[in-house]
C-alpha cells in the first residue's frame, strides 16, 4: 500500500500539471519578491512609522523607536503649514483640493475641446496628433524649466521682456512668487501638461460612437450645439467621469510639477510636497509618515467612490 502511494505521489509530482505548476511559480516569485521589497513592505513600514517618533538620531535603530501613537497626526493637523489659516493662508490641506479639483477640470475640459477638434478630418491631422502629445510624453525636468525660464522674473524673462517690450507692463513680474498668481499657473501648468491623457481617452470614445445618431440628428434639424449636448455628452459622460476620477487621484497625489515650478512656496504648498518637508528638511519622519498616510486616506475615499460609482455604472 504505501508502494502504490509512493508511486501516485511521485507520478503526481511529475506529471506536466505539476511541472508547470512549479515553472509559475518560479516565474511568479521574483517578480512577487519585487513588488513585496519596493510596494508591500514600504507601504506597511510607513504606516508603522507614523506611530513613532523616527528621526535621524534613531535611524540606526529604527526598529526600537518609542511608540507615541497618534501624536503624530495630531502635530501634523495642529500644524500651521497643513491647517486653514484665513484665505491668506490656505494651507496645505486646502490648497491641495483646490489645486487638484481645478487642475482636473481645466483638464478635462481642454482634452475634451482637443478631442473634438481632432475628431474632425483635416490635413497633417495625424502630425497635429503627435504634436499634441508632447507635452504628457516629454520629461517634467525638461518642460518644468521651460516654464521657468518663460516665468523668470528678471527682465531678459520671456514672458516679462515680451509685456514690457508691448508696453503692456512697466517694471517686471515675479508670476510664480506671486501668491495667488503662482497657484493659477500651477493649475494650468498641470492642464498643459496633461490634457493629452484625456484628449487621447475622449478621443477613442468620439471614434466609436454611431455616426448614424448625428446623421438622424441632422434630418431633424438639430444645431451643431444641440448634437453636442444630446448626442456626444451623454456618449461621453461614463469616459469623463472616470477620466476625471483618476486624473483626480493622480493629480491629488502629484509632487513633482509644484516642486519643481515653485518648490511649494508662494501659496502652492500641497500635501505632497509638505510630506517631503516634514521628511527631508525637518527631519520627522515620523510626521512625514502621517502626513503620507492622510493624503493616502483622502485617496483610499476618491478610489472608493471611483469603484461604486463609475465602475459599476460601466458594468451597467
Amino acid at each position: 500500500m504505501s508502494t502504490l502511494s509512493a508511486k501516485q505521489g511521485g507520478s503526481r509530482w511529475g506529471s506536466l500539471y505539476a511541472r508547470e505548476g512549479r515553472l509559475a511559480w518560479a516565474l511568479i516569485t521574483p517578480t512577487a519578491l519585487i513588488v513585496f521589497g519596493v510596494v508591500i513592505f514600504p507601504a506597511i513600514f510607513s504606516v508603522w512609522v507614523s506611530f513613532h517618533k523616527v528621526g535621524l538620531n534613531n535611524l540606526n535603530d529604527v526598529f526600537h523607536a518609542p511608540y507615541v501613537g497618534f501624536d503624530n497626526y495630531v502635530r501634523v493637523f495642529n500644524d500651521y503649514a497643513f491647517k486653514y489659516q484665513g484665505p491668506k493662508n490656505w494651507g496645505a490641506a486646502v490648497t491641495s483640493i483646490i489645486y487638484s479639483f481645478a487642475a482636473t477640470f481645466l483638464t478635462i475640459i481642454v482634452g475634451l475641446i482637443a478631442a473634438l477638434l481632432l475628431n474632425r478630418p483635416f490635413r497633417a491631422r495625424g502630425l497635429t496628433r503627435a504634436v499634441f502629445l508632447f507635452p504628457y510624453v516629454a520629461p517634467v525636468v525638461s518642460v518644468a524649466f521651460v516654464w521657468r525660464w518663460l516665468l523668470d522674473p528678471r527682465p531678459s524673462g520671456v514672458l516679462n521682456d515680451i509685456l514690457m517690450k508691448t508696453g503692456a507692463i512697466d517694471l517686471p513680474l515675479g508670476y510664480l512668487s506671486t501668491r495667488g498668481l503662482a497657484l493659477i499657473l500651477v493649475i494650468i501648468f498641470e492642464a498643459w501638461r496633461y490634457f493629452p491623457f484625456a484628449m487621447l481617452m475622449i478621443l477613442a470614445r468620439l471614434q466609436a460612437v454611431d455616426k448614424t445618431l448625428y446623421e438622424a440628428a441632422e434630418v431633424d434639424g438639430a444645431t451643431t450645439w444641440g448634437k453636442f449636448w444630446y448626442i456626444t455628452l451623454p456618449e461621453l459622460r461614463y469616459v469623463l467621469g472616470a477620466v476625471f476620477l483618476l486624473r483626480l487621484m493622480w493629480t491629488f497625489n502629484k509632487f513633482d510639477d509644484i516642486f519643481l515650478l515653485t518648490g511649494g512656496g508662494f501659496g502652492t504648498k500641497v500635501l505632497p510636497v509638505l510630506t517631503y518637508e516634514f521628511s527631508f528638511k525637518l527631519f520627522d519622519f515620523g510626521r512625514g509618515a502621517a502626513t503620507a498616510m492622510i493624503l493616502l486616506l483622502i485617496l483610499l475615499v476618491f478610489m472608493g467612490f471611483y469603484i461604486a460609482v463609475v465602475m459599476r455604472n460601466i458594468e451597467e
